[in-house]
């Protein structure tokens, strides 16, 4: 048994679609667009290398 019972607390997101700005300073929406910027090209980047290789594959067996 534990010497303490605390229960966990969760780690709020950074960000949630749809989530109530207004108790949010200038500092942290500016870092809430960089971090959704870091992660849009995070994606782009996926869609890059998933279209690379389906156009490798096509190729492939097109051949």
């Amino acid at each position: 048994m534990a010497l303490f019972d605390d229960v966990p607390v969760e780690k709020p997101s950074p960000h949630r679609i749809g989530e109530d700005l207004g108790r949010l300073s200038i500092d942290e929406l500016t870092d809430r667009i960089a971090l959704m910027e870091g992660e849009i090209a995070r994606l782009r980047e996926a869609i890059a290398a998933k279209t690379a290789s389906r156009e490798a594959a096509s190729s492939f067996f097109k051949t």
